[in-house]
């Protein structure tokens, strides 16, 4: 199970939105925190964030999969800005990333791929008449979410794979077969498209 993607079976409120509201919900929560400055006020999007998923009750190991990735992130990212901007600064940018990342972990865990890619579709299909193709788009941001959990589940194999063999810190035993499976995934994928006539231009 990766931290992040996967959706989450569930019949909860969450779970039964239309995939188009919950899409434009989490575009307008990331513009709100970006935006928003005050350290008080992000502590408060991240609660609610928080309490999104026991509202959508995801099960405890998802939680702490989340937890413990953005916890290493955000260590990092803490202890680099408060070197470089101060205390409440770092602050205000971790507050940030954790309210961004949550929310789109949420979402992605209560909506089906297909939900979103059929969202998106339906809501840039005014826009044909401007030359926009929505089931370009569409596929785009399917294969986005899909590479994401892709990606996350290939680096808990590899890491799994070097903590087996007691080089959980070696940075190469780990970044040496991420990126060879990356690679080895991203042809693959290539191969699929390119199987069905995706972005071949002499068609």
């Amino acid at each position: 199970m990766t931290p992040f993607g996967l959706t989450e079976p569930g019949s909860s409120l969450l779970h039964r939105t239309p995939a188009g509201w919950k899409l434009l919900a989490l575009l307008v929560l990331a513009a709100v925190v970006f935006v928003v400055r005050s350290p008080v006020w992000l502590g408060g999007i991240t609660v609610v964030v928080l309490l999104g998923y026991a509202l959508a009750r995801i099960p405890a190991r998802r939680c702490l999969h989340t937890a413990r990735t953005l916890a290493v992130l955000v260590v990092f990212v803490f202890a680099l800005q408060s070197w470089l901007l101060g205390i409440e600064a770092a602050a205000v940018i971790c507050l940030r990333i954790v309210a961004a990342l949550a929310a789109a972990n949420l979402f992605t865990l209560t909506t089906k791929v297909d939900d979103v890619v059929s969202a998106v579709e339906r809501g840039l299909r005014p826009l044909r008449r401007f030359g926009i193709k929505p089931d370009r788009i569409g596929l785009l941001v399917g294969l986005t979410l899909q590479a994401v959990a892709a990606i996350s589940g290939i680096a808990g194999e590899v890491r799994e794979a070097a903590k087996a063999r007691g080089a959980q810190r070696s940075p190469t035993a780990f970044a040496v077969p991420f990126l060879v499976r990356t690679l080895r995934h991203a042809d693959e994928l290539g191969e699929a498209l390119a199987a069905r006539g995706i972005g071949d231009r002499g068609r």
